[in-house]
C-alpha cells in the first residue's frame, strides 16, 4: 500500500472512532443543588436577622428571630394550667383530708341528735293529743320536722361513707388525663416559642431573604431560601433506549461545558414514568423520543456552579 493510502486508512479509522464516541447515548440537563424554603410558623414581627444573602451558614445557625412575647405568655399560661392539673391529681390520689372526714362525722352526729329531739317532741305531742290536751294539727307539723330530720341524718351518713371510701378511680383517671392534656399544651407552647427563632436545617448558603426586620410575615410564608451545600446533583433527561439498563445506585460520568474534568456520579433517583423530551434536551437523535427524569449525585462537584448545562454518560448502559 502506498504512503498516501496508509494515511487515508488511518484518517478513516480515526473518523470511525470519533463517530462511535459521539454515538454513545447520553443524557443532558443542568447541575442543581437542593433548594430549601424556610417558612415562619407565626405572624409575629421580625426582630433580628443576623445573616445576609450569600452568607454560608451551618446547620442550626440563626437566620432570623420573631417577637417572642406572645409565645412566652402562652407558655406561662400553659405551665400554670399544668400546675393546677397536677395539684388536682395529687388531691384525688391522696383522698379526703382527715379534717374533712372529722367534719362529716360531726355533721352526722348533729343530724342524729336533731332526729332524736324531733322524735321525742313528736311522741310527747301525740300523748297530749291522745288525752285531748293538744290539737292534732300540731302533730302534723312535728311529723314533718321528724321526717326532715331523718332525711338530713341519712344525707350526712352517706356523705361520711363517701369520704371514708376515698376518691373513686374514675375521678383519679380523669385527673390524670387532664394533667396529660396540660403537659401536651406545655410542650406545644414550648415548641411555638422555640420556632420564633428560625434556624438553618442544614449546612447551606443563604440565597434569598424575602423579609426585613420589622415586617410581620404570614404564618407559613417563606422567610429564607437556602441552597444546600455539599455534593450537587445533575437533573437530566435519560433517553428511553438507555433507561431500561439503569437503576438507582448505578454509576455515571458527568461533564460540563467549559470543564475538562469528568466527574463520577451515582443515580439517586430515576422516574418510572416517561415524559416527552423537553426543548432544551432535544438532539437530532433524541428528537421525538421519550425521556425519563433522573437525578445523579455528583462527587467532587462542590465547586461547580448551580444551573450549568451538563452531559451524563452511563457506563455499561449505552444503546447497542
Amino acid at each position: 500500500m502506498s504512503r498516501a493510502g496508509r494515511w487515508l486508512a488511518m484518517a478513516m479509522a480515526l473518523t470511525a472512532t470519533a463517530c462511535g464516541a459521539e454515538e454513545r447515548q447520553h443524557a443532558v440537563g443542568t447541575l442543581e443543588r437542593d433548594r430549601i424554603e424556610v417558612a415562619a410558623d407565626s405572624a409575629q414581627p421580625v426582630v433580628a436577622m443576623p445573616v445576609a444573602e450569600g452568607d454560608r451558614v451551618e446547620a442550626g445557625a440563626l437566620l432570623l428571630a420573631q417577637d417572642p412575647v406572645l409565645a412566652e405568655a402562652a407558655l406561662a399560661a400553659a405551665r400554670a394550667r399544668r400546675g393546677e392539673a397536677a395539684a388536682r391529681l395529687a388531691e384525688a390520689e391522696a383522698g379526703p383530708r382527715p379534717q374533712t372526714v372529722a367534719m362529716a362525722a360531726a355533721r352526722l352526729e348533729a343530724a342524729r341528735s336533731a332526729e332524736r329531739i324531733a322524735a321525742a317532741e313528736l311522741a310527747r305531742e301525740r300523748a297530749l293529743v291522745a288525752r285531748d290536751f293538744a290539737s292534732a294539727n300540731r302533730v302534723d307539723v312535728l311529723e314533718g320536722r321528724f321526717d326532715e330530720a331523718v332525711a338530713r341524718r341519712r344525707e350526712a351518713a352517706a356523705a361520711l361513707d363517701e369520704l371514708q371510701a376515698g376518691t373513686r378511680q374514675e375521678q383519679i383517671d380523669r385527673a390524670r388525663d387532664a394533667l396529660a392534656a396540660a403537659e401536651a399544651e406545655v410542650r406545644a407552647a414550648d415548641v411555638a416559642l422555640a420556632r420564633t427563632r428560625i434556624t438553618a436545617p442544614v449546612d447551606a448558603t443563604v440565597e434569598a431573604l424575602p423579609v426585613e426586620v420589622g415586617e410581620r410575615p404570614r404564618a407559613g410564608q417563606t422567610v429564607a431560601v437556602l441552597r444546600a451545600r455539599g455534593a450537587p446533583f445533575a437533573r437530566v433527561y435519560v433517553p428511553e433506549s438507555v433507561r431500561t439498563g439503569l437503576a438507582v445506585g448505578d454509576a455515571a460520568e458527568v461533564r460540563a461545558d467549559g470543564r475538562d474534568a469528568v466527574l463520577r456520579g451515582r443515580i439517586r433517583w430515576i422516574a418510572t414514568e416517561a415524559a416527552f423530551t423537553p426543548y432544551f434536551a432535544l438532539t437530532q437523535r433524541d428528537r421525538g423520543r421519550l425521556s425519563y427524569l433522573a437525578e445523579i449525585v455528583v462527587a467532587d462537584g462542590e465547586d461547580w456552579p448551580s444551573g450549568i448545562p451538563v452531559q451524563v454518560w452511563f457506563p455499561g448502559a449505552d444503546a447497542p
